[in-house]
Formats: structure tokens, C-alpha cells, sequence
């Protein structure tokens, strides 16, 4: 509902003081209702001028006293404008507690949610990856439209949220967005964070996800198998492009390393590890947890293949890496040309070095997650599921085992 606002100055003349000076009051009219507030100032009713509701004269004291008008109008504009996108009624009384600072409701959900973001984004760089920055940004996003499909606002009162509310964005993003159930769960914990945040900043008393949970559900990583990742190794590729963003997926099979942190990858990131051996030592660009990766020899050919590559030489750059865009569009194609059905990208690939090269080779959980620079081993679980192979190999050392220690029991008679 559209509201109309009149904001008006008189003088009360009946209210002169001694010296014939009249205080000035402000008239806030709303939808025909009006209050009227005291504007703190006094002039004369000689130097008034009741048509245009402004002191006369270009003098210093008039440019102040008008000045000061015209900011009291401002504010009047502003917290309208305010209320009318975050309640259904707008009345003069509201707006007059808001001036006169009444009303304790001055923080907002997309007002801090967007400070969030705003001191998130000078962080890029040095304790924040950009891509995690532009998730917020999405997440913003996902919330205007909420609350213009929920309850046609711009805006929502940080002391209105409450366990409804968030149930029913959770709702609106699975039914409305039609967006999975973990993607979900991930704009929820932006939500939270930002919360939390005002929470801790006094700027909410209580805290909506107080008895909220939407955990994450567990979901089955791709990757290849070592029959698989063999092919791919071996298979002629008949364009150069193609066989370059092979050769950068395998490298990937075989350092574990994420997209990002391979674009970024220069000679000097290489260097002689603890056992004499090549390794590559960097901290994660996602996370900044640090992921010390001996280089296996597949990884160490690949990286000799492209040694005088000329965009390594022009750019500074281990490896000639293309966009992600582009690698995970070519990867379709040597996908259909290797006869493997499953969607190649350079994730996948990760998955792959964390289950086939590693886990199936008796790799133990602890180093992987070092060296895939997770800082929490619970994430290195989602990531890397232990392979079939791997359980029967393990179950036929545990059976000759016991074959063992049964033949030595028995007695010679």
C-alpha cells in the first residue's frame, strides 16, 4: 500500500518568548493524519515567511536555520521511505518516534547484510578467497527475492526475524528456486553467519537459528577409476586443446590440487621437500590452509612436458591453464572421445587423487587431508570415500592373517 507524506514548518507565535521569538515546529502529515514535533529552533515571526515555510533573508543565521530544515525533512523523507518497504501500515506517529529516535528498530536484515559483504570484499586477498565473496553476493541476492515473493518488501526488521522466517526462505529457495537441498543449506549458512554477526554486535537481542538445523546430507563424489584415469592417461588425443587440458586434469589426478589453486601455480611454488624429493608447498587459495604435496612422477612429466610452454614463460606460470569455463567444456569432449561416462571436470579430478591415487593405495586419511589443504578432516571424510577395491584388498590381508594364526595353533600330533 502506497502512503502520501506532507511535511509543513509553522511558527507557534502563541509560544513567543520574551524577546518576540517564535519556536518552529514541524508538521508530519501522513494519509490525511498528522503529528507535529518541535524543530529546536526560534525566529521571529517578522523574518518568516509562512508561504514557503522558511526564514527570510540570505543572512548567515537564515542559511543556518534553513539548512537545518531542510535536514529535518531529509530525515523525514529517509525513515518514510524506510517504513514503507518494511510495514504494511505507515503511520506519522511511527515516523515521528523514528526522528526522535523512539523506536529502537533501526537495523535491517539487508542493511547488514550488505555491511557484511562490503567488509568482507576489502578482505579479498588476505584472509578471504573472492569466490567465497561472491557467494554471499548470491545470497543476497536469493533474499531480496524472498522477501519481495514472501512479503513484498525490500527490507525486513532485524527484531521481526524469526524461526518462521527462516523456514520459510529455506522453503522459498528448495520450491520457489527449485535449488537442492545442500546448495540450500550453504545460502542458510551465509544467512547465519550474517546473523551471528548482528548478534554479536548487540544489534539483535535474540538469535533466530537458535533452534534451526538444516545439515548438510551426504552425497556420493564422482571419480575415476584407476582403469579409467589409465585410459585417459593413454588415450591419443587428436587436438592439441584437448590433449592440454588432459594433461592439466591428470595433473590434477595426481596432486589433488582444486582449479584455483593450479591457475595459479608458478615455478617457484616447487621446491625440495623434507626427503630430498620435488615438492609443491602452497596455502590453498579457498581455505589458506597450507597442502605439502610430493610430486609423483606422472604429475613431474607433465610439468617437464610444459616446461618452455611459451604462456608459462610470457606469464609466469607452471602450466598452461585455461579457463575453468573452458577446461570443463573441453573435458565433455575427451570424455565422449575415452568412452567415459561420467562428467569429467577439474573437481573431479580431485575427488580422484583423494580416493584412486591415495585412499586405494593405502594413503593414510591424515596425509591426504594435509595435502589437500583441508583444515578440518571431517571434510577430507565428504570428500574421499574409500574405494571397493581398497575394503576387499584390506579384507584379504585381515583373512590371511587369520589363516595364519590359525595354521600356527594347530598341533602335530
Amino acid at each position: 500500500m502506497r502512503h502520501t507524506l506532507t511535511v509543513l514548518f509553522h511558527l507557534r507565535k502563541a509560544k513567543a518568548d520574551k524577546s518576540g521569538q517564535a519556536p518552529v515546529y514541524m508538521r508530519i502529515t501522513i494519509d490525511g493524519k498528522r503529528v507535529e514535533l518541535t524543530a529546536n529552533r526560534k525566529v521571529h515571526p517578522d523574518l518568516w515567511d509562512d508561504d514557503l515555510c522558511r526564514m527570510k533573508g540570505t543572512s548567515e543565521e537564515a542559511r543556518i536555520l534553513n539548512n537545518h530544515l531542510d535536514n529535518l525533512k531529509q530525515k523525514v523523507n529517509k525513515q518514510f521511505n524506510v517504513l514503507e518497504s518494511l510495514e504494511n501500515e505507515v503511520t506519522a506517529e511511527s515516523i515521528k518516534n523514528m526522528v526522535c529516535g523512539v523506536s529502537q528498530r533501526k537495523h535491517t536484515l539487508i542493511s547488514i547484510f550488505q555491511y557484511h559483504n562490503d567488509q568482507f570484499k576489502q578482505r579479498i586477498g588476505s584472509d578471504y578467497a573472492e569466490g567465497t565473496y561472491k557467494r554471499y553476493v548470491v545470497t543476497l541476492g536469493k533474499l531480496k527475492a524472498f522477501l519481495q515473493y514472501q512479503y513484498h518488501k525490500s527490507d525486513f526488521f532485524l527484531d521481526d526475524l524469526n524461526h518462521q522466517f527462516i523456514t520459510n526462505f529455506e522453503l522459498y529457495l528448495k520450491t520457489i528456486q527449485k535449488i537442492g537441498h545442500n546448495t540450500t543449506a550453504k545460502y542458510i549458512k551465509n544467512l547465519k553467519k550474517v546473523i551471528n554477526m548482528a548478534v554479536a554486535n548487540e544489534w539483535l537481542q535474540r538469535n533466530p537459528f537458535m533452534n534451526f538445523k538444516c545439515a548438510y546430507k551426504e552425497t556420493h563424489r564422482g571419480y575415476l577409476t584407476s582403469e579409467e584415469l589409465r585410459t585417459l592417461e593413454e588415450k591419443e588425443l587428436p587436438i592439441k586443446r584437448l590433449e592440454i587440458v588432459r594433461d592439466i586434469f591428470i595433473f590434477q589426478c595426481y596432486t589433488g590440487l582444486a582449479y584455483s589453486d593450479v591457475e595459479k601455480l608458478s615455478p617457484d611454488d616447487i621446491s625440495t621437500g623434507i626427503d630430498g624429493e620435488k615438492w609443491i608447498i602452497i596455502y590453498r587459495k579457498k581455505t589458506g590452509g597450507r597442502s605439502p604435496i610430493p610430486l609423483l612422477p606422472k604429475a613431474l612429466e607433465i610439468i617437464e612436458k610444459y616446461k618452455d610452454f611459451p604462456i608459462n614463460e610470457n606469464e609466469g606460470k607452471l602450466l598452461p591453464v585455461k579457463s575453468n569455463q573452458k577446461i570443463n567444456a573441453y573435458l565433455k569432449e575427451i570424455a565422449t572421445i575415452c568412452d567415459i561416462d561420467k562428467n569429467l571436470s577439474t573437481h573431479l579430478a580431485r575427488h580422484t587423487f583423494a580416493t584412486t591415487v591415495t585412499l586405494a593405495n593405502g594413503v593414510p586419511i591424515e596425509s591426504v587431508s594435509k595435502m589437500l589443504g583441508h583444515t578440518d578432516i571431517r571434510t577430507t571424510q565428504i570428500y574421499s570415500k574409500v574405494i571397493d577395491s581398497k575394503i576387499s584388498a584390506d579384507m584379504q590381508k585381515l583373512k590371511q592373517s587369520m589363516s595364519s594364526i590359525s595354521d600356527t595353533n594347530v598341533v602335530n600330533l
